[in-house]
């Protein structure tokens, strides 16, 4: 059975987004414009507590609103969140109407909800963390469109069509939104990666011979923390098979940067081929790096989805935290 905060995140919609939307980083909030404003409905919500600690919160009943609002409790720091960015926060959720808590993070430092700023997560949630920062504790009212008024409620949560729902968030953590390190030069053997406006790679394959060893180029250098075997990694990539020059997999086209353990998975459970392994161990958060994985160091001789046997893999990879 699904979590309660599953359900709430992920309602608003089922499909999957067809393009990458992660936006460039700002270099402050006040760099960031917000998608959701202050108003008086979100005025009306009390939190008091410390961040990090569960909110003592009261408004009054029934509480309604046309338009999703929120107002900030407590500052952060750093640069606004933006779209398609992977954030982890600690929440306490309420119907607006009744007051009822539907649902509460339990506050301990190590179990917050995880979750990007997409079309895949409730529209209310996603437009009221836009901007928020690091740090901040925020109140969000959100209006019923945004929420499950399009499809009728949500019987297992106790909400109905026209119920507003009452957020008071911690953001406790962000992924970057984008590799932000430094251009670097790369081998010209290596396949060229051209950015569009948000980060999202085009990859072209040359028409030479696929290398028969693992190559590894840096296209980005980032300041962050190291990599290290064994790490919890929140990436971005693309995969691109060097002989038909078809994308088979990429999280820029599902909306969502992904975590993915920084190990062999032929010698350790939930890992990844081992080229990719290698691809990622030593490298930094902030980087973008571009792997060209021979078949013995991929799928080797087997079939594996869209990808044929003995197939070669490109990579390119945004490397945005470590979890």
């Amino acid at each position: 059975m699904r979590k309660p905060f599953a359900l709430i995140a992920t309602a608003a919609l089922a499909m999957v987004a067809l393009t990458g939307c992660s936006s460039a980083s700002s270099d402050s909030a006040a760099d960031c414009t917000p998608l959701v404003k202050d108003g008086p409905a979100a005025e009306l919500v009390t939190v008091t507590g410390e961040f990090g600690k569960a909110p003592t919160v009261d408004f009054p009943t029934p509480l309604k609103t046309d338009t999703t609002e929120r107002a900030v409790i407590i500052d952060g720091t750093g640069p606004g969140l933006v779209t398609g960015q992977l954030v982890s926060v600690d929440l306490s959720v309420y119907n607006g109407s009744t007051g009822a808590k539907i649902e509460e993070s339990a506050y301990d430092g190590t179990s917050q909800a995880s979750f990007a700023l997409n079309d895949q997560t409730l529209t209310g949630l996603t437009d009221g963390l836009t901007c928020a920062q690091v740090g901040s504790r925020i109140a969000v009212v959100v209006a019923p469109d945004d929420a499950f008024g399009p499809q009728g409620g949500n019987a297992q949560l106790g909400v109905a069509a026209d119920d507003s729902l009452v957020f008071v968030i911690d953001v406790v953590s962000a992924a970057l939104p984008r590799a932000n390190g430094k251009d670097q030069t790369v081998a010209s053997n290596l396949p060229s990666v051209v950015l569009d406006e948000n980060g999202v790679p085009g990859i072209t394959i040359p028409s030479a011979e696929a290398p028969k060893t693992l190559e590894i180029g840096v296209l980005k250098k980032g300041s962050g923390a190291t990599v290290k075997e064994g790490d919890s990694v929140i990436v971005n990539y693309t995969g691109v098979i060097w002989d038909t020059k078809k994308v088979f997999d990429s999280s820029w086209a599902k909306g969502s940067p992904v975590t993915l353990l920084a190990a062999d998975g032929s010698k350790t459970a939930g890992g990844v081929i081992p080229g990719f392994a290698d691809a990622l161990i030593g490298q930094t958060v902030g980087s973008q790096i571009i792997a060209v994985i021979p078949p013995d160091q991929g799928y080797g001789d087997t079939d594996s989805g869209s990808i044929p046997a003995g197939s070669t893999l490109v990579f390119v990879v945004d490397i945005l935290g470590i979890g």
